[in-house]
């Protein structure tokens, strides 16, 4: 019985020791819950991301675990696309930002299983100082303060009403400037940028962007 245990016990053996485990999915754990707590200060209360964020702590130390399980074996990591392929978004990444954050989470859990951790460490202290002069110094050289606008709608509904929603947004919005346009699982995406205006009663222009594309369903992130 025992000698059957022993055996038991070294098939489950990997070539990865459980110190080196331990340390590499640890820290991969820190880096995704300071990436989350990163997203939340200097992005999170302008509410306009698909909440990809949300992933961060699962993430990180499971994308640790899948380098970790493949860097040994040429098969695996042959594989690797197709253990990942599975995974969709239902809901399109809307802000630029979000991509950022994910390669920086994928770069600080591929940075843990390889154990480059310096190297990491320094991404994130260079990111962190980044981030940091970007909010202190947002809206300091433009004349007037910037907001951000994201609208979504299918795709065959925004051909009949493009030229009236873009009337619309034109008269009630100053210094409207469309920055991306997407278009995913026939839905189409406009990420726009305006100038700020104090006292704008977002929820009469909301209830007159959705009687412009009514029927169909409009969806709008303001920040």
């Amino acid at each position: 019985m025992q000698d059957g245990f022993l055996n038991f016990f070294d098939g489950l053996q990997s070539p990865v020791s459980f110190g080196d485990a331990l340390i590499a999915i640890g820290f991969s754990l820190l880096a995704s819950i300071i990436a989350y707590l990163m997203y939340q200060f200097f992005y999170g209360s302008q509410n306009i991301g698909a909440g990809v964020h949300r992933t961060f702590i699962i993430g990180g130390p499971a994308i640790t675990t899948l380098f970790l399980g493949i860097q040994t074996s040429i098969p695996l990591s042959l594989g690797l696309l197709g253990a990942l392929s599975f995974v969709r978004f239902r809901t399109p990444v809307k802000d630029p930002a979000e991509i950022g954050f994910l390669l920086l989470l994928i770069a600080s859990s591929i940075g843990a299983a390889t154990g480059n951790f310096l190297v990491t460490t320094i991404l994130y202290v260079i990111v962190f100082i980044a981030l940091g002069v970007q909010w202190l110094t947002r809206n300091r050289f433009s004349l007037f303060p910037q907001g951000h606008l994201m609208i979504g709608l299918d795709q065959s509904a925004y051909s009949d009403i493009e030229t009236r929603m873009n009337s619309l947004l034109n008269n009630r919005l100053r210094g409207l400037r469309l920055e991306t346009m997407s278009v995913l699982e026939d839905r189409v995406n406009l990420y726009y940028q305006y100038r700020s205006q104090r006292d704008f009663d977002w929820t009469a222009f909301t209830s007159e962007l959705n009687q412009v594309a009514a029927p169909a369903k409009v969806e709008v992130f303001i920040g």
